[in-house]
């Protein structure tokens, strides 16, 4: 009876610390956005959805 008691406290132990180190390495990640084109054409879409936006 007090092994089963003890193995299920050492899982719960392993899976807590488990999450913890995941969630701290998930908070430490660095999230970096792409540089925009600088491209004609996407200028041109956008004063064209503009325009018909306004009529």
């Amino acid at each position: 009876m007090y092994t089963v008691l003890i193995i299920s406290v050492i899982i719960v132990i392993i899976v807590l610390i488990l999450s913890v180190v995941t969630t701290s390495k998930a908070y430490q990640y660095k999230h970096t956005v792409d540089p925009i084109d600088n491209n004609n054409s996407h200028a041109v879409t956008n004063e064209s959805k503009s325009q018909e936006e306004n009529k």
